[in-house]
């Protein structure tokens, strides 16, 4: 069973759960109007989503503008069985099991599955050498948490291009990608049989991913690098770094040095939708009257179009990461030891 979380859910990711979400009979019906390019790229992420968290189908049927589907007439399961039903309600048995055939064969494995155990100084040592777009396509297949360890261990400069590439790439050929894999392979210590899969890797968000994840002084290194390759780019990364649910990482007196900062039209735009964690982090760093003001206005404003509610939220996290430039504020990482004053 494969685990997904909404952060790192790709487009196809998020339409194939939606199409669990609709059952087999509706989600044929919508595949019946694609390509079998298509129908396949879904169908294989369907295959992986063996079980559906209902609270993250809530969050991604939401990003769909859709209304809510609650009640018992969900589908919980994804699978091979349940593709295959799909697959021969669209395009009929001989064609789905032709689809079926292709779609077994690209998830027998993962191309450097057997670097994704392996100590992280032992990668460094075997992609020591290795030209950086090389490095950049092995770190983009791992897990974000185990890539940042190798990042870490790569020179600074190394580093930022690294990054710069990863961020910039997109799709891989799956004929290069076997070519990589099995001359790392043949040098490492642990064989394993591997498998190049049709899949979307690298892009800025697994880059954030890997980021979030590294020493403060390993951050430092890799945005500073990377604003001197791409200043654009890097800016897009630093937005990405901080998201508005974080604001719950925040201390109180940062809130409270945010919310001047911020009009409370916008900031009662922000809060639409928001889980009461953060509602709560918020609201209880203004005052009582401040509190019965935003509440107010968060009821008057009604249903509010998604692109609305990000762009105002997207002008709260600003206002954060003007103040951690100015040192004014510090941003407490998920994960990291707490300060002791």
């Amino acid at each position: 069973m494969t685990v997904v979380t909404t952060e790192l859910l790709s487009g196809t990711q998020k339409a194939a759960l939606v199409l669990i979400q609709l059952g087999k009979e509706q989600a044929a019906k919508v595949m019946a109007r694609m390509s079998e390019a298509e129908i396949e790229e879904l169908t294989t992420e369907m295959a992986r989503m063996e079980r559906v968290d209902p609270a993250m189908a809530g969050q991604v049927l939401e990003e769909f503008h859709t209304a809510s589907l609650g009640g018992r007439g969900f589908a919980g399961r994804g699978g091979m069985a349940y593709v295959q039903e799909i697959l021969e309600a669209t395009l009929g048995r001989e064609k789905a099991a032709d689809v079926m055939e292709r779609l077994a064969s690209s998830m027998q494995g993962q191309p450097f599955e057997f670097l994704q155990h392996a100590d992280a100084r032992q990668v460094v040592s075997l992609l020591n050498g290795e030209h950086p777009q090389t490095i950049a396509l092995v770190l983009a297949h791992l897990r974000a948490e185990h890539a940042s360890a190798i990042m870490t261990g790569l020179p600074p400069a190394v580093q930022a291009d690294v990054a710069h590439r990863i961020a910039l790439m997109e799709r891989a050929a799956p004929d290069v990608v076997q070519v990589v894999a099995e001359s790392l392979q043949a040098r490492a210590s642990t064989v394993l049989t591997t498998a190049a899969e049709y899949a979307a890797v690298g892009g800025v968000q697994p880059l954030v991913e890997i980021i979030n994840r590294a020493d403060p002084g390993t951050e430092k290194l890799i945005l500073e690098g990377l604003e001197s390759l791409d200043q654009e780019l890097a800016e897009e990364v630093r937005s990405r770094m901080f998201v508005f649910s974080d604001i719950t990482l925040l201390e109180d007196r940062a809130i409270q040095l945010v919310l001047r900062g911020v009009e409370m039209s916008i900031l009662a735009t922000a809060l639409k939708g928001v889980s009461d964690e953060v509602r709560d982090k918020i609201t209880t760093n203004l005052s009582e009257r401040a509190r019965e003001n935003l509440l107010e206005e968060i009821g008057l404003l009604g249903p509010v179009r998604l692109s609305t509610v990000e762009d105002a939220r997207a002008n709260v996290v600003q206002v954060i990461r003007r103040l951690e430039e100015s040192g004014q504020i510090v941003i407490r990482r998920e994960g990291e030891d707490e300060y002791v004053a």
